[in-house]
């Protein structure tokens, strides 16, 4: 969410506690499909950095009329339409298992890493092998570890 105007709490508190009480029921039934949320300060405001087993789960939750998110949409859609002192923002991207890669080094799990998990690197691990960019491949450098 991006707050325009931090002084008019009364407009962008809402959404805010919305925000929240979502992430806490996702986390509280991780059959909902949630992987992880990390919390922090994004691009003018507080938000949410998601990650879910699939989009259908995702798209499944947005819609149900009995878990929190539903209502807060529609209740952020209609103060919207009288003030832009808070702004929300969404962006999904679909990742097949073997396209992507993550690698951290002296890092704490954050990110894909915390919703895919872990290996150790070595000589063998590099990035064209752990995308499926190739079947053999060599490390110009020694792994850190």
């Amino acid at each position: 969410m991006h707050v325009n105007r931090w002084y008019d709490l009364r407009r962008w508190w809402p959404a805010f506690r919305a925000m929240v009480r979502s992430v806490r029921e996702l986390e509280a039934h991780p059959e909902l499909g949630l992987l992880r949320a990390e919390g922090g300060l994004f691009f003018g405001g507080p938000g949410f950095i998601q990650y879910w087993r699939t989009y259908e789960q995702l798209e499944a939750y947005a819609r149900n009329p009995d878990a929190e998110h539903l209502p807060a949409w529609r209740a952020f859609n209609r103060a919207a339409r009288t003030s832009n002192s808070v702004g929300i923002y969404h962006e999904t991207y679909r990742i097949s298992a073997g396209n992507f890669e993550v690698m951290y080094n002296h890092m704490p799990e954050v990110g894909l890493l915390a919703a895919s998990g872990t290996r150790p690197l070595d000589r063998t691990s590099t990035s064209a092998l752990r995308i499926g960019d190739r079947s053999q491949d060599h490390a110009p450098v020694d792994a850190p570890n």
